[in-house]
């Protein structure tokens, strides 16, 4: 290589980190900025995911503290008063419907008719309510009621359609809930316990349980 050649590479050369300098100090904010917005998302992220989780063990110990407390009605004080919302208010309400009355059947109501809820929440508090009915609902208002509980790939399908056997059954409407009883024993979803439940209901009935 010549003096001419190497001078001319040299030169070249200082154009083209010239250039790169030029280019650094003209966007090189951008780099500096993008590298801010990460770090700050990364701890944004961190912060939350930590305020979470010592929101939900605040929640889960106001819930232990206040199942602690024996005396009924200052048990359920406390648990009305603890701070709640989305799924946290569905525990809660959970734990407050402990009973059959008007304030329990209301609690249920609300996780039944949220609809941002999950299904295994809203479908347990149909099933709760449907539980809860005196002989002043119709079976085909019972039925309407647990329709979304019982189809298939639901959460509480085979509890639901336990219920609606036992409110066939107090219906006087004994062919179905035989049929729908044992259906539940040659149900792969139903464990062992609900077979043994609808076995003993169809003997009690006067059937012979079919063979699962």
């Amino acid at each position: 290589m010549s003096d001419t050649d190497s001078f001319i590479e040299e030169v070249t050369e200082e154009v083209r980190r010239d250039k790169l300098y030029a280019m650094m100090r003209r966007y090189g904010w951008i780099a500096v900025l993008a590298v801010v917005a990460v770090v700050g998302a990364a701890a944004y992220n961190e912060w939350r995911k930590a305020s979470e989780r010592a929101k939900a063990e605040a929640f889960g110990d106001a819930i232990l503290a206040a199942e602690g407390i024996s005396e009924p009605e200052q048990r359920i004080a406390a648990l009305q008063g603890i701070a709640a919302s989305g799924e946290q208010s569905a525990v809660l309400n959970l734990l407050l419907a402990t009973d059959t009355s008007d304030q329990s059947a209301e609690a249920l109501g609300k996780i039944a008719s949220d609809a941002s809820l999950p299904d295994h929440f809203r479908h347990l508090a149909m099933l709760r309510l449907a539980q809860m009915q005196n002989e002043a609902v119709t079976l085909d208002e019972l039925r309407g009621m647990l329709a979304s509980v019982v189809v298939a790939g639901a959460p509480y399908r085979v509890l639901g359609e336990e219920a609606l056997a036992i409110a066939e059954l107090q219906a006087g409407e004994k062919d179905a809930a035989l049929t729908r009883l044992q259906a539940l024993l040659i149900d792969d979803e139903a464990s062992g316990a609900l077979r043994r439940r609808a076995s003993q209901l169809i003997v009690a009935l006067g059937g012979t349980p079919e063979a699962s």
